[in-house]
């Protein structure tokens, strides 16, 4: 059955842009700079979605640098994220396949967004470094809202952002790579798409089903495919 759609909205990290080999090349950096070993780098990107400070654990847990004070955990967590402010942008792009989707979205006057996790100050760098900036219709970062995915309220200022009414929410199209973002979209009444392709942590991996998306997509590509399928999706 088509589905009608209005805009399309993605999480950022893991599922419109890879940036997990710029985590990885950080990582890497301070653990040279400690004489340590870096974790493996699967390892490093499947806790991307968790967050900097979940980053920085994996690499002092690795090294068996786990009795530390928690000034020194801000410490590293904050280095981390000066280093990666200072080059956003060595190894990140958007995902294969999806930079058409993108452009087929704009040549239909669809807009399209990113509701994410990321605080705003690095997700505005990093979609101004890859141009994204005045492409993206609307950005919608944790420091906008009170409460974060997977609470839906960042999806509702996102739809109000697009002038779309939440009782048209379910024309509106998630993508994320996370329970939480699966969870907010169906919360908030849209359709959801889980993006298996990104930072999902193995054990994870086998519970997918029970996020409760509306598809589960494996690549980029099937992702495009989908979402570009005018027997699943008509933009309006």
């Amino acid at each position: 059955m088509t589905q009608f759609v209005k805009a399309v909205l993605f999480d950022l990290d893991g599922t419109l842009i890879d940036t997990a080999a710029d985590f990885v090349r950080i990582i890497g950096k301070m653990s040279a700079q400690n004489n340590w070993q870096a974790p493996p780098e699967a390892q490093i990107r499947e806790q991307v979605s968790a967050g900097a400070s979940a980053m920085v654990q994996l690499m002092l847990r690795h090294n068996d640098q786990i009795e530390m004070s928690e000034d020194a955990l801000l410490a590293f967590r904050q280095q981390f994220l000066d280093d990666y402010e200072t080059d956003i942008c060595v190894d990140s792009c958007v995902f294969d396949e999806l930079e058409a989707v993108l452009e087929t979205l704009e040549e239909k006057g669809v807009p399209w967004g990113i509701v994410t996790n990321k605080p705003r100050y690095l997700s505005e760098q990093l979609l101004k470094v890859m141009q994204l900036d005045e492409r993206c219709a609307v950005l919608v970062c944790p420091d906008d809202v009170s409460r974060t995915k997977p609470d839906p309220e960042p999806m509702y200022m996102a739809l109000e952002k697009l002038g779309i009414p939440r009782g048209a929410a379910g024309c509106v199209v998630y993508v994320g790579d996370h329970i939480r973002d699966i969870d907010a979209g169906r919360a908030a009444g849209m359709s959801t798409i889980l993006a298996a392709y990104g930072y999902i942590p193995p054990e994870d991996q086998n519970n997918l089903k029970s996020w409760g998306a509306d598809h589960i997509i494996d690549t980029p590509k099937q992702l495009s495919k989908l979402l570009l399928s005018p027997s699943k999706f008509e933009y309006i």
